[in-house]
């Protein structure tokens, strides 16, 4: 197990707000925290973050500038914060990301290879967007992966249905 990290992604103050369907969500990401950490798993955070006046978001990507147009996730930010109910505690990892993946610039791969960590088990908001485009980077670099279904969360559920039932299981 100690060759095993959890990855809770974009669980931040402003992104629960959007995505939260009010079916408990925070408290199952908590419970699978909890187990991690009685499991002997690293914890490890990945936060999207844009630096003030945002110099790493392109206007040809349409997703980032609308985040931007939204006001949201700019390091420092309240919004951009994790979650309170399911805060980091001392001993876990905090990474922050730029893009939608949890690879894309961020120094999580080199958390992982420090820590000889080879299996990680996923979590985060949104299904169709971090949980997926990070499911994908992993999978090329050859990590074992599970997805924890109830840990995960998207504003669409048909869609948070189709990849968890469908896609992922593959």
């Amino acid at each position: 197990m100690a060759n095993s990290a959890l990855l809770v992604m974009d669980v931040q103050r402003d992104v629960v707000a959007i995505a939260d369907d009010g079916s408990g969500y925070l408290p199952r990401v908590r419970k699978a925290i909890e187990g991690a950490r009685a499991a002997g798993f690293t914890v490890i955070y990945v936060v999207l973050g844009l630096r003030p006046g945002d110099p790493e978001v392109s206007p040809r990507n349409k997703v980032m500038t609308n985040v931007v147009r939204a006001g949201l996730l700019t390091e420092g930010a309240p919004g951009t914060e994790i979650h309170d109910d399911v805060a980091p505690q001392q001993g876990d990892v905090v990474v922050t990301k730029r893009r939608g993946s949890a690879f894309s610039g961020s120094d999580l791969d080199l958390v992982l290879r420090a820590r000889n960590i080879d299996s990680l088990v996923l979590t985060g908001i949104a299904t169709s967007a971090v949980v997926l485009s990070t499911l994908w980077h992993a999978i090329d670099m050859d990590f074992g992966l599970t997805v924890l279904v109830d840990a995960c969360l998207d504003t669409d559920p048909e869609v948070h249905r189709v990849l968890t039932e469908k896609l992922f299981p593959q």
